[in-house]
C-alpha cells in the first residue's frame, strides 16, 4: 500500500529537480497541502510526516476540521483558498490563519472589521483573474494595483501577496506566460512600496513552469526569497492539492 509519506517523498523528489533544473536552492521550497474532502485523520498522518500547511476549499469543511485537530492548533496553519461569500467571512476570521482567495474589496473590508483583536493579523492574498477567464472570480489586473493599495490599509490585516489559478496549457512555454504575468504584477506592486512577499500559483500540470518563474524572480529578488510553496494533485492515499508560492521573506 503506497503511504502519505511515501506520497509526500516523491512530491519532494520532483519539487528539488524542479529546483535544481531552475538554478533555485534546494529546499527552497515547502507544501501547502489542500485537504479537501479528506478528513481529520489523513491531514493528522500528513502532519506527522512533516506537512504543516494545509488549505480548505470549502469553509465549513474546513472549519470542522479545524476544530477536529484543535490539539494541534498553532503547530498547523490553516489556509481558505477556495471562494468566500460574504456571510461566511466571520467565521473565516475567527478560524483561519491565512484567506488566499481575496477576490474583491468587500470580501478584505468584512475580514478585517471581523478579525478578533486578540489574534495576529489575517494573511490575506488578493486572487487575480489573470487570464481574463469569464468563469473565474478575482481582480483583474486592471484594477489590482487600487485594490491592493486599498486591502493594505486595512486593519487587522496582513497584505501578503497575490495568488492566481491560470488558464490550463498543455504547453510548458504556454504555462509560463501567465505565471510570467503575475510575477509582474507582484514586482509593480513591489516597486510601489507595497511589502508584499508572496506570489501563490502553480499546481500539478505547471508546477516547474511556476517554479521556473519564481526562479527569475529570485535573481531579482534574491537576497530577500526565502521559501516557495507548491501545490499539487496527491492521487490514492491523500489526494492533496499544492500550490506554488513564491514568498519573499521568513515563514510566519
Amino acid at each position: 500500500m503506497v503511504t502519505i509519506e511515501h506520497k509526500l517523498a516523491q512530491l519532494h523528489a520532483r519539487i528539488d529537480a524542479a529546483c535544481v533544473a531552475a538554478a533555485r536552492p534546494s529546499g527552497s521550497v515547502r507544501l501547502l497541502a489542500v485537504s479537501k474532502t479528506f478528513g481529520g485523520d489523513a491531514v493528522r498522518a500528513a502532519y506527522a510526516a512533516g506537512e504543516h500547511s494545509f488549505g480548505e476549499n470549502y469553509v465549513q469543511e474546513g472549519i470542522d476540521k479545524i476544530a477536529q485537530l484543535s490539539d494541534l492548533r498553532g503547530r498547523i496553519e490553516w489556509h481558505l483558498i477556495g471562494p468566500l461569500q460574504s456571510n461566511k467571512t466571520r467565521v473565516v476570521a475567527e478560524q483561519f490563519d491565512w484567506v488566499q482567495s481575496v477576490d474583491r474589496l468587500k470580501i478584505a473590508q468584512r475580514l478585517s472589521e471581523q478579525r478578533p483583536a486578540g489574534l495576529p493579523p489575517l494573511q490575506v492574498c488578493l486572487q487575480v483573474n489573470i487570464s481574463g477567464e469569464a468563469s473565474k472570480s478575482g481582480f483583474l489586473p486592471s484594477g489590482l494595483c487600487e485594490a491592493a493599495h486599498a486591502v493594505a490599509q486595512l486593519p487587522r490585516l496582513a497584505l501578503r501577496g497575490l495568488m492566481a489559478i491560470p488558464e490550463p496549457s498543455a504547453e510548458p512555454v504556454a504555462q509560463r506566460v501567465p505565471h510570467r504575468a503575475l510575477r509582474g504584477w507582484f514586482e509593480t506592486l513591489q516597486a510601489q512600496g507595497l511589502p508584499l512577499d508572496t506570489l501563490s500559483m502553480g499546481m500539478s500540470d505547471d508546477l516547474e513552469p511556476a517554479i521556473a518563474e519564481g526562479a527569475t524572480a529570485s535573481a531579482r529578488h534574491s537576497a530577500k526569497l526565502r521559501t516557495d510553496i507548491v501545490r499539487r494533485v496527491f492521487g490514492g492515499v491523500f489526494r492533496a492539492v499544492f500550490r506554488a508560492v513564491f514568498r519573499m521573506g521568513h515563514l510566519h
